[in-house]
């Protein structure tokens, strides 16, 4: 170790600073700041001798934690049996400390301090929370099986299984206000980008068959929906579902979400989550982006006013026939890259093979039409009933938008690639099944399948105009919105579209949020607000890794933190069980907690506990 200071400066800062080598790379990190000349002037005459005398002692603190440990091995003592009927493994995991430093700056402790001032807690809900969401990103269980491997943390934390029950009731009863918290709290880690608020909705299943029935509010008598509904599920599930929506800043950090049942339509979800946005950030101006399926008439009214905007994605097929017409008149398309002149059909007969047309073949033709009847873009609106239901019926609305109509080569090549595989399936359901036991939807095989006769015993054939009529569409895409802005600059917005989905990837896959095992609407909720934070504290550090230079995938970063593992060594010291890697120096850059070393004393690791819980 060494002193550092600025010899030229008035009023020097010193600090006790060491060298570590890493590979072929040093790099010089503080170890300690002693403070500055004029603040040590208050309890030394020589604050230059006071920082040497400091350095004296951090030395012969190092140099005893260099210590010298003799063991005495028995290589024919036999493992107790320790009463549990399967065996447990001993290591402990240290990774989920990178978490604790994300999760610190969240004073998330602060928050359940002032929640629960006036309730009589048995147990402490930070901890709770932490742990929670420590095991929902690095070891994904039941909450049964959470409890069961807590004693594979470090702290080993004294959380019993009621607890962490109880606490997803808290989580629930301060549903907004915990997400309120998160959103300011995240602020000051990672500045939000409002810029652009991408939204979008996905399902989660339950391990039951059973859904849940309607129930009557005692206080207000009025009915309370169930949960855990038989809705539409993309796998075809046969298990109840509830409804998640999210939203997500510019940079793929999560916003706010909600959790719906599972028969409720996903357009209904937006305008009263957006309400619930537009009050978190103060009335700030935002562009509201989503999919198709969550671009009703309502939801584009809604963003045309306030000082907000939308851009979403808009069915060609569901154009008005006038429309379509201008969609596919050759007529008016320009590049995109230089705004040329130029057609479909040559975008559709050049040689992708010459070297010479590899920027057209990565190149988009565009044209813009203007419309202002929400009719004539296949929409519909939402419509109130009297018992309380609600439906998406056609929309008679009017508002002005411009739909940007993009043909792009890859995407022809793209769509007609699928379709072939869709097509090998159907005739592989005409070889060898019957057709009519085979589940049907939108994007079934079975449309390309139709029946010749009208009798029972007539058979089927490939439904040859069918997959003409699809043929037409291959290739282009839609986007409509109300901004007068640069095409590409719009494009480029809906383009980001694809991050919210990988946020869904990650709750789902790596995170493990489905099957849910929970049944109570309370749980129900605090287990997704568990899977929530777990996901925006995952973000946030994926984001100041990306801002540093460091980009990791969620594979690596988690699978590193989760390989983080320590075995005691007779309670004289630990030892690590994992290896170095470019993923952990990355996070030892970005949070220098020195966890790349190969041995720890017990006091050192407390040490670094007790700081993070400040």
């Amino acid at each position: 170790m060494h002193l550092s200071y600025n010899k030229k400066a008035a009023d020097p800062i010193y600090y006790i600073q060491y060298s570590k080598r890493n590979g072929k790379k040093v790099s010089t990190k503080n170890y300690k700041r002693v403070g500055k000349h004029s603040e040590l002037l208050a309890i030394t005459d020589d604050p230059l001798e006071y920082a040497k005398k400091i350095l004296a002692e951090c030395d012969e603190e190092e140099a005893s934690e260099k210590s010298t440990i003799t063991e005495t091995i028995d290589f024919k003592k036999k493992l107790i049996n320790t009463g549990y009927t399967v065996s447990q493994n001993t290591g402990v995991n240290i990774g989920y400390l990178y978490l604790q430093s994300v999760y610190q700056q969240l004073h998330l402790k602060e928050f359940f301090m002032l929640t629960t001032s006036k309730r009589k807690m048995e147990y402490n809900c930070n901890d709770v929370n932490r742990f929670l969401t420590y095991a929902r990103i690095l070891d994904p269980k039941s909450k049964s099986g959470t409890f069961d491997n807590l004693h594979n943390f470090y702290e080993n934390p004294d959380i019993t299984y009621d607890a962490m029950l109880d606490f997803l009731d808290v989580l629930s009863d301060n549903y907004d206000a915990y997400i309120e918290y998160l959103f300011d709290q995240s602020d000051h880690i990672v500045k939000r980008d409002t810029t652009v608020c991408y939204y979008d909705c996905t399902n989660y299943f339950f391990e039951t068959e059973m859904a849940d029935p309607d129930g009557i509010d005692e206080k207000t008598g009025e009915i309370v929906k169930g949960m855990r509904k038989y809705g539409h599920s993309k796998e075809h599930r046969p298990n109840p579902i509830v409804e998640m929506g999210l939203f997500m800043d510019s940079n793929g950090i999560p916003l706010t979400m909600c959790v719906t049942s599972g028969s409720d339509n996903e357009q209904i979800t937006a305008v009263p989550l957006e309400k619930k946005l537009v009050k978190m950030i103060e009335g700030q101006k935002f562009i509201y982006c989503a999919d198709a399926g969550l671009g009703s008439a309502n939801i584009r009214i809604f963003n045309d006013m306030g000082g907000r905007a939308f851009i979403v994605a808009q069915s060609v097929k569901k154009l008005s026939d006038v429309l379509k017409k201008a969609v596919f008149n050759d007529y008016d398309y320009r590049r995109l890259s230089d705004n040329s002149k130029i057609t479909i059909n040559a975008m559709k007969i050049f040689d992708r093979s010459e070297p010479s047309n590899l920027d057209l073949y990565n190149d988009q033709a565009y044209k813009v039409l203007e419309t202002e009847t929400a009719v004539d873009l296949g929409l519909s609106e939402e419509k109130h009933y009297k018992n309380g239901s609600v439906r998406m019926v056609k929309s008679k609305a009017k508002l002005k938008q411009r739909v940007i109509i993009t043909f792009s080569r890859k995407m022809l090549e793209y769509n007609r690639s699928i379709r072939k595989g869709q097509i090998d399936r159907a005739k592989a359901i005409l070889a060898s099944k019957d057709p009519e036991k085979v589940k049907k939807g939108e994007h079934d095989v079975t449309r390309f399948i139709r029946r010749v006769g009208k009798s029972e015993d007539d058979e089927y054939e490939l439904n040859e105009d069918a997959i003409k009529q699809e043929e037409m569409y291959d290739g282009y895409y839609a986007v409509a919105t109300n901004l007068n802005d640069d095409v590409k600059e719009i494009l480029a917005i809906n383009s980001q579209r694809y991050k919210i989905e990988d946020c869904f990837k990650v709750m789902k896959t790596n995170f493990k949020g489905r099957p849910a095992y929970v049944h109570l609407p309370p749980h129900i909720i605090g287990h997704f607000l568990t899977c929530y934070t777990a996901l925006l504290i995952y973000r946030l550090l994926e984001v100041q890794l990306d801002e540093r230079g460091n980009h990791h995938t969620v594979d690596e970063v988690i699978t590193t933190l989760k390989n983080m593992n320590l075995t005691n060594h007779n309670d004289l010291y630990y030892r690590a069980l994992y290896t170095g890697s470019d993923t952990l120096s990355a996070l030892n850059d970005l949070y220098p907690l020195d966890l790349d070393d190969e041995n720890y004393l017990p006091k050192t690791l407390n040490k670094k506990v007790r700081n993070l819980l400040k």
